[in-house]
Formats: structure tokens, C-alpha cells, sequence
């Protein structure tokens, strides 16, 4: 039954509990219209001495649970309006007539009111004794004065068919409750208020200048998916932006030497922990820029949030790696650099009938890397072989290891090196591919060796299949605290990305739908690296390197950035003969082509994920662990209920049909 479908009974407890009928007010909302201002935080009640005569305070908050241990003694919290300090209030009958009335019926009052809810309370400072250390606050609460009540006046009900407390798990349909009562997501808003803060202060030092993009715009084939928005003009629509960027690069041809704002951003893409389909990012441009300069400069801003946010210094200079190194020495183009271990090639060394029995595809490609985990961790009293061999057959029974036993390409092949055992655990290799092996990979007692074919090919998109084991068993093995990094953050800036890709008809995105087989591998306005690289466009597309880079700490891509193509020739060029697009799909750019024209400088920029950026810092595997309001899985709110149902009216209206 929903929130608003209530019965007879439950109108009539409404009734006597004071709510509204034809002969009845809104008392609480009386009180809400004139409650006093609050004289003091709670935070700061440890401040006041409370010598000689008792000073009075007014307070805003949440009430906590009461205890009554008589019937004319009660205690109960009062959470400050961060639900963050709480203070302990005191009703009991005392003093004079008057003033004993007064707190009887203050108490009367107080009993009367539900936990969690927001109250005016009235009252009298007193003195606690102070905790034998000297301290006034533990954990937040205020321990050396309490507050005597005098007055109490409930500003809304909270009803009892609600749970609110911090042991309680809530749905997302309850999102306000998940948040009222999860003090680490309240916290985490609170960060992001404060990067946001900073990144702007910063951006500001740097020169930049705040501007604003339109969120209604058209349909262009970028690269991703777009949310259309139908208008009363039937036929006619808009398209929520992808990412500021055409309109970015419009402002570099206006004159706009640098240009940033905190975004928001839609693709209609397949969804996951660290993914929405609404999302925000720090966008930023600059004119008569390189990649080298935009990567500077966003290397400052990362220092900076790192510096006055989690007090932890950062290199001045950001390592760089390519893309080719990434993957073929990480098997990601996202490598989490606090770990060592690389990936080998070893086909070489293998003999064939191993070969065979992981892959059935000629002529594969066969990588390897090893694992050590941490001897002075969760090891206990079991040998480090034991525990080896526990961890990765517990890994491999596991519902994550699932997509690695079903690869097409083979299923991962696992030894554990024991050097008691024949051929210390590699009987499979025989003894002189064995050898060579250790000689490659010099395995200590418990390495775990992970081998996986692929097929002999170059490298393309974000990872390879060892390099998406390794991520998920590093992952699972620190998890499990068998695995320690060898710093807190690793910084890394991946360059040299291709600037196209073989467009895949199984793509989770369609690329610019061209008719060329290719699709650009960060946007069609990336420009080519070198003056080589010009040159390729017109014999091997493939092997034309992008002026692209990403950021990367932790094995989390944290944004991405090009420089652009800056001339419309060039620009047309790209889209009509290398993407081989239609004339009417170049029509979409028309306007940008324009923009060019007009003396357009040369530029670059960078779109820093803001959401991953702030779970990153939190430590958070979800970005919707930093999000107020974020999507589910399924790209629903399902506290608002959205996406709703369009209604036969608004069909009409918007010249829509459903299709059968």
C-alpha cells in the first residue's frame, strides 16, 4: 500500500494525534511557523561554564532515544542539525511551584515526542563531571554539561511505522533514510562539497574562467549513446550533452584563453559500480595549449585536493607511461601501479601440448604474471604455499571468476611454485620450459603463476583477459588483507593512446557510425600526435597515434583529455574520409566546422570525473556512495520513481508513439 492509500483507522489516530479534520489545526505546524532561534551550537556547549547561576540555552535538533528511569526522570540525546554532536537532556520535575510546573510539563511534553524527530528544546546548562582524562567531548558527544529542559516543542512528527537508526540497512526507495543515518555518506557529501570548493579556488588561481554550457542540446555521433528530450515541434528534439566539449571548443574559437566548469554530463550506457547515466565533471580548455600544459596543470589541481584534503603530498611530477606499455606489461590501460607484479609474454617458452590444453586458437599469444601475497599478513599459522593454493581456489570458485572460465579464448591456467614438490609445482611445463620459467619469473615459495592465452592480435580497447585476472585477484587478495600496496596513491599519466579503434558490432557504445570499420578512440575531434602521424591517416589509420592522456591512480581512469583538432579542413577531413561518416551526419557538426573556420587557435583540455575522483579519495568502491540522489543499477530512482511512464496526454503532446 502506498504512503498516500490510508484507512479509516488511520485517519482517525491521525485525528487524535492532532492532525487536521474540519474542526482541527495543524498544531506542529504552528510550532514550525514561530520556533525560537537557536542561541548556541551543541557543538560548542563544552565551551560554557556553567558556574554560579545556570545559563539558559535554546537548541535545533533531532531528538535520540529516551530512557525514563522513573517517572519523573527521563534522559534523551539531542543530535545537533549535522546529526553529528548530540548533548544529554534532563527532564525532571524541580525547583519552585512555577518552575516545577513548568518542568512537569516539559517532561509530560518530551514523552510525547517520537525519537528522530527535529525539536526546539529550552533549557538550563548544568555541569557533568568531566571524564577522568580531562576531556569534554568523546566521540562527538558533549560530556561535561548537560541541559535541564524547561521546553520542548516538536517541529514534525516522525512516525513509529519508521525505523531510523544506524543498525538499519534501507532500501533505495528510502534514500533519505540511508543518508540521515549513514554518517560516513553524510561525510562523504560533505567532502565533495568541499573538492568542488577547492577545485574552484584553484581553477580560479590558474586563470580559469567559470562558464557555463547548454544541457539542451542536439544529437551528434560523439560516441556514446545520448538521452533524447522531445519537444511540442514533432519531429524535433533535443539531446542531453555527452560532455560540454563541442560547446568547449566553440569557446576556444570565441577567444576564451581558458575556460572550466563543474558539469553534468549523460550517456545512455550500460551502468556499473563506478558508471551513471547522469554524472559530473570538472571540465576545463585551453587556447594556444598542448597536451603537456593541460596535463601540468591538472597535475597541480590533483596535489592541491590531495594536500588540503587528506594532508598527504603527492609527487611534484606524475609519472607517464603509454598505452602500448600499459597493456601489454598490465594488460590494462588503467594499471594500478601500487603493485609490482607485470605480465610477460611466454608462449616461447611453453611446450605444446600445454599450449593446447589452455587454447584451442592457432597461433596464440600467452601471458603471464605472478602473485606473492604478504607473508606478515592474514597468513596465519599455514605455510605460504597453503595458503596460496586457499586463496586462488577460493578466487576461482567465486561467482568474479566466472567470465574467466568461460572465455573463448581458454580458461586461466593456476600453479602455486612449491619448491617441495616435483618440479616445484610446474610438472605441467616438463622440465625445461620449467626451468625457463623460473628464469623469466624467479617464483618464491607460494607465487602464484596465472597464465592466459589470447589471440595474436594487436592491442586494442581497455584491457586484456590476464590483465582483467590480475585487477580482480589483486582486488580479492587485499580483500582479504593477504595483499598490502606499496603506497597509498600511485599517480600515472597514460599516453600515446591509438587514435582509432576497429569498431566491434558487440561495442557498448556505436562510435561515430561511420562507414570506415573505425571508430575514434577518444572522440573524432582528438587530434594525431606527430606530423608521422598525419601521414598515416591516409595508409593505416590503426597505427596513427592520438595526442590523448588519462589519468590514473589506483587503477582508477580519473579523466581523460586531447588535444583537439583545431583546423575545419583537417576536421572534415577526419570525419569524412578517415571515419567516412555521411553528409547528413557531418551536417551535426556544421557548427563547430564553422567555429573552426574563424581563426580557431590551437587548444587542448581535460574532463576530470568528479564522482569517481571524490570516491576515489573516500576510499569508496561505488561512485554512488558519494552521489545525494544517485541511479540504481537500472538507471532508476526508485526513490522518486524515475523514469516514469509517459501518459497518453504527454504522447499526444510531444507527437510520440509506442512502438508494438
Amino acid at each position: 500500500m502506498g504512503i498516500l492509500s490510508i484507512s479509516v483507522q488511520e485517519r482517525e489516530d491521525q485525528r487524535r494525534d492532532g492532525l487536521p479534520n474540519s474542526t482541527n489545526s495543524f498544531p506542529i505546524l504552528n510550532n514550525s511557523l514561530e520556533f525560537s532561534k537557536a542561541t548556541h551550537k551543541i557543538e560548542d556547549l563544552s565551551e560554557i561554564r556553567a558556574e554560579g547561576e545556570s545559563p539558559k540555552v535554546v537548541l535545533h535538533g533531532y531528538l535520540g532515544n529516551r530512557v525514563d528511569l522513573s517517572r519523573v526522570l527521563s534522559f534523551v540525546p539531542l543530535f545537533d542539525k549535522s546529526l553529528n554532536w548530540s548533548v544529554q537532556i534532563v527532564a525532571s520535575p524541580k525547583g519552585s511551584n512555577k518552575s516545577h510546573d513548568s518542568t512537569r510539563a516539559a517532561l509530560d511534553q518530551l514523552k510525547q515526542i517520537e525519537s528522530n524527530a527535529p525539536v526546539v528544546v529550552t533549557g538550563l546548562v548544568k555541569e557533568r563531571p568531566v571524564a577522568g582524562d580531562g576531556t569534554f567531548e568523546q566521540g562527538q558527544k558533549i560530556t561535561n554539561v548537560e541541559i535541564l529542559l524547561l521546553d520542548i516543542k516538536p517541529l514534525n512528527h516522525f512516525p513509529k511505522d519508521l525505523i531510523g537508526t544506524v543498525n538499519d540497512v534501507f532500501s533505495a526507495e528510502d534514500r533519505h533514510l540511508q543518508v540521515r543515518t549513514d554518517k560516513s555518506l553524510r561525510d562523504s557529501l560533505v567532502f565533495r562539497s568541499k573538492a568542488a570548493m577547492i577545485s574552484r579556488q584553484e581553477m580560479d588561481k590558474q586563470g580559469f574562467v567559470e562558464i557555463e554550457t547548454p544541457l539542451l542540446f542536439k544529437s551528434t555521433p560523439e560516441g556514446a549513446r545520448e538521452f533524447i528530450v522531445p519537444t511540442r515541434q514533432q519531429g524535433l528534439a533535443y539531446a542531453l550533452p555527452q560532455s560540454p566539449q563541442q560547446f568547449k571548443q566553440i569557446l576556444m574559437a570565441s577567444g576564451i584563453p581558458k575556460y572550466y566548469q563543474i558539469a553534468k554530463c549523460f550517456r545512455d550506457e550500460d551502468l556499473r559500480a563506478d558508471r551513471q547515466p547522469e554524472f559530473t565533471q570538472l571540465d576545463m580548455e585551453m587556447s594556444f595549449a598542448t597536451g603537456s600544459d593541460v596535463m601540468d596543470h591538472i597535475s597541480i589541481l590533483i596535489r592541491t585536493l590531495w594536500r588540503d584534503l587528506l594532508h598527504i603530498e603527492l609527487p611534484t611530477c606524475f609519472p607517464t607511461m603509454t598505452y602500448s606499455k600499459a597493456m601489454s606489461s598490465y594488460g590494462s590501460d588503467k594499471p594500478d601501479l601500487r603493485f609490482s607484479s607485470q605480465i610477460s609474454r611466454v608462449e616461447h617458452l611453453l611446450p605444446a601440448d600445454l599450449i593446447s590444453k589452455l587454447t584451442d586458437i592457432q597461433d596464440p599469444i600467452i601471458e603471464a604474471f605472478t602473485l606473492d601475497l604478504d607473508e606478515s599478513s592474514e597468513i596465519g599459522e599455514d605455510d605460504v604455499v597453503s595458503s596460496s593454493q586457499r586463496f586462488i581456489k577460493s578466487f576461482l570458485d567465486s561467482p568474479d571468476a566466472a567470465t574467466f572460465h568461460s572465455n573463448p579464448s581458454g580458461a586461466p591456467g593456476v600453479f602455486v611454485y612449491n619448491p617441495l614438490a616435483p618440479l616445484r609445482g610446474l610438472s605441467a611445463f616438463g622440465f625445461e620450459s620449467a626451468s625457463s620459467i623460473e628464469s623469466l619469473l624467479s617464483p618464491d615459495e607460494g607465487t602464484i603463476i596465472v597464465l592466459q592465452a589470447r589471440p595474436n592480435a594487436p592491442l586494442t580497447g581497455g584491457s586484456t583477459p590476464l590483465g582483467n585476472i590480475r585487477t580482480h585477484l589483486l582486488k580479492a587478495a587485499m580483500k582479504q588483507n593477504l595483499l598490502k600496496p606499496s603506497a597509498l596513491f600511485a599517480p600515472v599519466w597514460i599516453i600515446d593512446f591509438p587514435l582509432f579503434t576497429p569498431t566491434s558490432t558487440s561495442a557498448a557504445e556505436p562510435g561515430q557510425g561511420g562507414a570506415a570499420g573505425l571508430s575514434s578512440t577518444h572522440h573524432p575531434f582528438t587530434s594525431p600526435k606527430t606530423r608521422k602521424d598525419v601521414e598515416l591517416l591516409h595508409t593505416s589509420p590503426l597505427s596513427v597515434i592520438a595526442d590523448h592522456y588519462d589519468l590514473v591512480i589506483n587503477g582508477v581512469e580519473l579523466g581523460g583529455g586531447s588535444r583537439r583538432i583545431h583546423n575545419a579542413d583537417f576536421q572534415l577531413f577526419v570525419l569524412r574520409e578517415v571515419l567516412q561518416m555521411s553528409e547528413e551526419r557531418l551536417k551535426d557538426f556544421e557548427h563547430l566546422i564553422k567555429a573552426l573556420r574563424a581563426g580557431c587557435p590551437p587548444h587542448a583540455g581535460f574532463a576530470l570525473g568528479f564522482d569517481r575522483l571524490v570516491a576515489l579519495m573516500r576510499g569508496k568502491d561505488s561512485v554512488r556512495d558519494v552521489i545525494a540522489f544517485p541511479k540504481g543499477g537500472d538507471g532508476g530512482d526508485k526513490m522518486v520513481g524515475a523514469p516514469a511512464k509517459l501518459r497518453e496526454e504527454e504522447l499526444r503532446r510531444y507527437g510520440l508513439k509506442l512502438g508494438g
